[in-house]
């Protein structure tokens, strides 16, 4: 790490970072399953530590992870594990990072992603960035910014039964291969249009890179305020992705007669749907707090992660 002369392991700077960093504790959570996750963790770890920060993390990940003996451990999977925190670090995959916006949505503490995994578009960082990750985090050059979630409503027979959200997405799917599930989509009260699918996939902009983009959705950049509808595999004439108001209320009826079916939030919670179930999508009320190192783009980010060819580009002329 250098300081802002641009030198590097000076005494000045090390005294000058713990200043920096007194009082201040961060939240690490790791896919301590990966080799490369606990290498990753060591490094951003004993990098905290060093610049004045102190690092809490979970004492079941702890028991791999080769953590020196300052470390806070804490127990228990409620929210009040960030009390006093300033920052979540989540090092791991797609799954990881989403097991971290839980933790983040619930205490409002913002997440910082470094991605472990293949893609990981929730990610800011990669694993060869942890030294800049370190640098930004202890002389808070980070920004934060609030991802749009969504709350979910099932009901059946009229009667609420289950409540949930999700960051990326809330999926009603079939559970019989060899059956489809029947379906009624409905936006903001009125039906659109029924049909066999293999399911439903209602999205934020920030799950339209997810499975919403696996099933044939639009990308829609993230500072777009939308609610996104994408059947899958639907036998029908009419079954386009739909881009809707971020104050629309969508729902997806599970038709009686047809198979039950299951509700997939975020693909980390699931709940089955007996047929006649009503399921209600609309805005969170709770955002997720995500912390940015860097302006890049969007787009640059897209061509990144899916190494898009953009060869033969020239630009606007200057």
């Amino acid at each position: 790490m250098t300081d802002s002369s641009g030198s590097t392991g000076s005494t000045g700077s090390t005294e000058s970072a713990s200043a920096e960093g007194s009082g201040r504790t961060v939240f690490l959570l790791a896919h301590t399953g990966r080799p490369a996750a606990i290498r990753s963790a060591e490094l951003v770890v004993k990098g905290l530590l060093r610049c004045g920060l102190g690092v809490r993390v979970f004492a079941h990940e702890a028991v791999d992870l080769p953590l020196p003996p300052e470390v806070e451990l804490v127990t228990g999977s409620t929210p009040a594990v960030l009390d006093g925190c300033e920052l979540l670090i989540v090092l791991g995959g797609d799954g990881t990072l989403l097991r971290g916006a839980e933790f983040a949505r619930a205490s409002g503490v913002p997440m910082l992603g470094v991605n472990l995994g293949r893609v990981g578009f929730l990610a800011e960082a990669e694993r060869d960035d942890l030294d800049k990750v370190v640098d930004r985090v202890v002389t808070r050059a980070y920004e934060v910014e609030e991802r749009m979630t969504l709350d979910v409503i099932v009901r059946t027979n009229g009667d609420v039964v289950h409540q949930d959200w999700a960051l990326n997405e809330a999926a009603v799917q079939k559970v019989s291969p060899e059956r489809m599930l029947e379906v009624v989509l409905e936006i903001d009260g009125r039906p659109v249009s029924g049909f066999g699918c293999d399911g439903i996939v209602c999205a934020t902009p920030t799950g339209s890179t997810a499975y919403a983009f696996s099933a044939g959705g639009p990308v829609v950049w993230p500072e777009v305020e939308a609610l996104l509808m994408v059947p899958i595999s639907a036998h029908a004439l009419f079954a386009k992705p739909l881009v809707t108001s971020p104050d629309s209320v969508l729902a997806v009826e599970v038709q009686t007669g047809t198979p039950h079916g299951v509700l997939w939030c975020d693909g980390r919670r699931m709940l089955e749907l007996p047929a006649g179930a009503r399921v209600e999508v609309r805005r969170g009320a709770v955002p997720v707090r995500l912390a940015r190192l860097h302006h890049a783009s969007f787009t640059d980010r897209l061509v990144a992660k899916f190494a898009l060819p953009v060869s033969g580009w020239r630009g606007a002329p200057h």
